[in-house]
């Protein structure tokens, strides 16, 4: 079984706690301020997610990164050398109140997230979809909610795509990550806040 951790508890961070605890799925959620500040909300979504630390959180095999894109530098900072395991970008370069596009030259959000976690092996999704679909119920409009991902590493892709398949979404593969996650990137891609079901 693949141990999971997620790295920021912010809106995305939660919602995608919720949905593993909604199908029992065991994870550790962290934040910078420390696992006593996650306890009521670890509490609220049942006995399969955990507060722990950043460290404790990304030393699991599937690692969900959802922080806000100023702060994703100190918060992947100093944690242990990754040594393959997955992370998964969940996040966009743009922050409130302002929703300025952060400049990032030619490379995508997730290059850019590539690089602050050497030797990982990234996944680019759950990014695209408002929080309250990715907690919500995957068939509530009558089919299954879509969900794009994208990465370089062919296994690494499938172990997020049978994850994002037995959470009872419908997983799209969008191809490598310097083409699927400029399609899924918020702003600038085509893709982002889609709502789309697969019947």
């Amino acid at each position: 079984m693949t141990s999971i951790g997620i790295i920021g508890a912010g809106n995305i961070g939660r919602a995608i706690a919720s949905a593993l605890a909604a199908k029992g799925i065991a994870a550790v959620i962290a934040n910078s301020r420390g696992p006593e500040t996650l306890a009521a909300l670890a509490a609220d979504l049942g006995p399969s997610i955990q507060a722990g630390t950043p460290a404790e959180a990304a030393a699991r095999d599937m690692v969900f990164v959802a922080v806000n894109w100023s702060k994703l530098p100190g918060a992947l900072a100093g944690l242990p050398d990754w040594a393959g395991r997955i992370v998964v970008d969940a996040n966009n370069p743009i922050e409130a109140p302002l929703f300025k596009p952060v400049p990032l030259g030619d490379r995508s959000s997730s290059e850019v997230v590539a690089g602050l976690v050497p030797g990982a092996r990234v996944v680019k999704a759950f990014n695209h979809l408002q929080a309250p679909l990715l907690s919500g119920d995957p068939s509530g409009d009558g089919g299954k909610r879509v969900l794009f991902y994208s990465g370089d590493d062919a296994e690494a892709k499938a172990q997020v795509g049978a994850l994002i398949d037995r959470l009872g979404f419908f997983g799209i593969d969008l191809g490598s990550l310097a083409v699927g996650s400029r399609l899924t990137q918020f702003p600038g891609g085509p893709l982002p806040a889609l709502n789309l079901v697969k019947f």
